[in-house]
């Protein structure tokens, strides 16, 4: 009798063994296919900002190439720590008023191995907090284009970090966070298109509008870009990193991760055949600068709706998208005088709005249940939220990096020396050169 107790105890005990770890680790929720997904879209999408280096160091002088690449490193440094120190709990932390999250996962406090259920239930807090800290680093990069060739390392430390902080932190919460008003709202923005691409790019206007134009734009110096090739790298690596950026948002490895994939690829090969055609119907010339740029922007606009729209859907938002941010760098450049030296306004700030209205048209609930229908699925008012999003972050982007910069250029001054920026960025403000060998131009 004792034995066949034994035997039925240690049955019992092998059983419930057994089933502890076919759930997880830990805890019951946890899925590790999940996880190992979501931390392999974090680590593409860190590679997203070595490749904006590239993308962006590609089209500026060689003087200034070395330069705009280590303003792309050093943020992922910067705002890793300041993800992990406040970043975070200011963009997912307890809801303050449907503005900004609380200070109670300040230090990562509290975000470890357990499942936060507000954002998802089936990965580690901490693998969530890390795949959110790389779109906090990659956001503030893309305003980097804007000002290329003239801004003080120093202040633009200042201003890097002061940024995430005021501008990032709190939109994130709008749109993400739970309580935030956005979100609450109702508007969608799966990836980013407002809190990524929005921010960005009025950020990015703003900031060439108060910092100024470049000495060299009005004296015939040459300011074509140096090396298209590493534009073209960059811009490829930035596709194969958006893989992450906008599959890895199911937060799981899923049919919906699957759909994202798939109108992420495809919309940016839309936009990149309609930025090619555009471009060359208007200049006779098909560019490989177009090219890569176009896909760009197609990556873009298909960023908030990813999770949200078809296939066939994604193939539109990708034409749209590179014809209607072409337009739009070729009229900031032919008719204002702002030196928004690579686009980053036309790109990001347009592409991303594009993107959101058109959630708004072409969303389906069949498609993703907690998203909603759009304006061809009988649902008009999603374009007016997805306009009203649009619109908010705008203003507050635009405001709160001008209050910003302004700050900055009276205590520390924004700009370099008139001298500093003839002879370079690389030799005045690191010492260093990217081409050393080579007859700086």
């Amino acid at each position: 009798m004792l034995k066949r107790t034994s035997f039925i105890l240690l049955a019992f005990l092998f059983a419930v063994t057994l089933a502890t770890s076919a759930c997880g680790e830990d805890a019951s929720t946890i899925n590790t296919g999940d996880t190992a997904w979501v931390l392999i879209s974090a680590a593409l999408v860190m590679l997203m900002t070595p490749a904006l280096g590239f993308f962006y160091g590609g089209m500026v002088r060689r003087k200034n190439a070395l330069s705009i690449i280590t303003q792309c490193l050093i943020i992922l440094a910067l705002i890793s720590v300041q993800w992990v120190l406040f970043g975070y709990s200011l963009s997912f932390g307890q809801d303050i008023g449907g503005i900004i999250g609380g200070l109670n996962f300040i230090g990562l406090k509290g975000v470890g191995a357990q499942p936060d259920a507000n954002y998802s239930a089936t990965i580690p807090a901490l693998a969530f907090m890390i795949f959110q800290a790389m779109f906090a680093v990659i956001t503030p990069g893309l305003i980097v284009g804007a000002f290329a060739d003239r801004m003080k390392f120093s202040s633009f430390l200042v201003f890097v970090l002061l940024w995430a902080t005021l501008i990032y932190d709190p939109i994130a919460h709008w749109v993400w966070g739970t309580g935030g008003w956005i979100r609450n709202m109702g508007a969608l923005d799966f990836a980013g298109g407002t809190v990524v691409h929005i921010s960005a790019g009025i950020s990015a206007v703003v900031a060439a509008i108060i910092i100024g134009r470049r000495l060299e734009l009005t004296n015939g110096s040459d300011l074509r870009p140096h090396d298209i090739t590493m534009t073209i790298l960059g811009a490829s690596l930035l596709w194969f990193g958006w893989f992450g950026f906008n599959a890895g948002s199911a937060l799981g490895a899923n049919a919906l991760a699957v759909q994202a994939f798939v109108v992420t690829n495809t919309a940016a090969a839309a936009a990149a055949i309609s930025w090619m055609l555009v471009s060359w119907a208007h200049t006779k010339k098909p560019s490989s600068l177009g090219i890569a740029t176009g896909a760009v922007c197609g990556l873009v606009a298909i960023t908030p709706a990813s999770g949200f729209v078809s296939v066939s859907a994604s193939i539109i938002i990708g034409l749209i998208a590179g014809a209607v941010c072409y337009t739009s760098v070729f009229l900031l450049k032919r008719h204002t005088h702002i030196d928004d030296a690579l686009d980053v306004l036309g790109c990001h700030g347009i592409g991303g709005a594009t993107g959101a209205v058109l959630t708004g048209v072409f969303a389906q609930k069949a498609i993703n249940s907690s998203g909603a229908d759009g304006l061809l699925a009988g649902n008009a008012s999603l374009v007016l939220t997805q306009l009203t999003a649009v619109a908010a972050t705008a203003l507050y982007a635009a405001i709160g990096t001008a209050v910003i910069l302004k700050i900055i250029d009276v205590t520390l001054g924004l700009r370099v020396q008139k001298e500093e920026e003839i002879l370079g960025l690389d030799l005045t403000q690191h010492g260093e050169e990217a081409y050393p060998d080579m007859e700086i131009s």
